[in-house]
């Protein structure tokens, strides 16, 4: 049993560092010299959002970027009231505002609102380039021209950019930061090391017939989640070379932490029902490799605190742990100008949370938006 332990442990470790390795071959881009050519879609899906949505048009509005080459599309799935545009604009909007909003009503066809909301708005999308995000985000004033300037460099057809909390001084944003850090080094890392498996909804970019080719949410659609990762997993598979990552600090995407403990738990508990679904084996690879290191971990505080086994070496794993994850954490951080607070106490409490999330994911049902799954 102890050796078993050992192996999880060590497989843990050497899967994190070669993250780390793959997060730092990623490399930055930061121009924005060139004339803007790229005409984009902007697709938000939304349900009860009429309080986040002006913040969120507002930033479109403060976008660095000729208002005339986007448009917003904005998909009500299914809210408790009628949303009309004049209630999306904030009163700070800025006078003769030029870019195009329109909202439409989500046409359910499948188990999952937001992929049919995004089916449904790229049909009568005007351009060829589609960006998604979520109402309760705000992007930076170049997230666009990063996009643009990346588009005119490389031969891509699907970006996938990274996502940061606006958050707070608690212990639980800090929480939820430091988890989404691993979940943004995970994938920076994978793009890395060529086996790009996970991306953020709230910035994943990709050409409306690049989408068609790949058939769309066709063959998952009966998975409420995933509007991301699985769209992104079958690009992979058909051809890599035209899916990247976006290592930009100019194209990070702001967004908001949930508030209770609760509303956590369900929304990654959301993220994690999409895992067995992975068309990746890497993905899949790694998501048990990561699961094992956290139940692992739980391993070694129980062995610790019953004296079982080598004390020096079950030590060596529980630093061993805490030290790759913080090396990721932290360049995760470092790229996201985020703080790494909390780190030793949320690395005990993680695995208890991260496993409880992973055998309700398995077994259980969630709440979201006020439908259960």
């Amino acid at each position: 049993m102890i050796l078993v332990l050992y192996i999880i442990m060590l497989l843990y470790c050497l899967s994190i560092i070669a993250l780390i390795y793959g997060f730092t071959k990623v490399n930055s881009f930061d121009s924005l010299w060139l004339e803007p050519k790229t005409k984009f879609t902007i697709i938000v899906p939304f349900r009860n959002e009429a309080e986040n949505l002006p913040s969120l048009l507002d930033s479109f509005s403060k976008l660095s970027y000729p208002m005339e080459f986007f448009e917003v599309i904005l998909v009500d799935d299914d809210s408790d009231y009628r949303l009309q545009i004049a209630d999306c604009r904030p009163d700070t909007q800025r006078t003769g505002e030029a870019f195009q909003v329109s909202v439409i009503k989500n046409i359910r066809i499948s188990n999952s609102p937001k992929k049919d909301a995004i089916s449904t708005a790229i049909q009568l999308a005007k351009n060829d380039w589609i960006i998604t995000t979520d109402a309760d985000c705000v992007v930076t004033k170049n997230w666009l021209s990063t996009l643009d300037n990346y588009i005119q460099r490389h031969d891509v057809s699907m970006i996938a950019g990274a996502v940061t909390y606006d958050y707070e001084n608690s212990f639980l944003h800090h929480f939820q930061q430091l988890d989404l850090a691993s979940l943004q080094g995970a994938t920076i890392g994978s793009f890395g090391i060529g086996k790009g498996f996970m991306c953020n909804g709230a910035n994943f970019a990709y050409t409306k017939s690049f989408f068609q080719d790949l058939n769309g949410f066709e063959g998952n659609d009966k998975i409420a989640s995933g509007d991301d990762v699985f769209l992104l997993q079958k690009a992979m598979a058909k051809c890599p070379a035209k899916v990247q990552y976006l290592k930009s600090e100019n194209n990070i995407v702001i967004t908001k932490p949930v508030n209770d403990w609760k509303s956590l738990f369900h929304q990654r508990v959301r993220w994690a029902s999409k895992t067995s679904s992975y068309q990746s084996r890497f993905g899949i690879g790694l998501g048990l490799v990561v699961f094992g290191g956290n139940i692992g971990l739980l391993f070694v505080v129980c062995c610790l605190l019953f004296g079982i086994g080598n004390i020096f070496l079950m030590c060596f794993l529980l630093l061993a742990k805490f030290s790759v994850d913080f090396v990721l954490i932290h360049k995760t951080n470092g790229f996201l100008k985020s703080k790494t607070q909390f780190f030793v106490i949320s690395s005990l409490l993680y695995p208890f949370f991260s496993v409880s999330v992973a055998l309700y994911a398995a077994f259980g049902k969630y709440e979201w938006k006020g439908r259960r799954f």
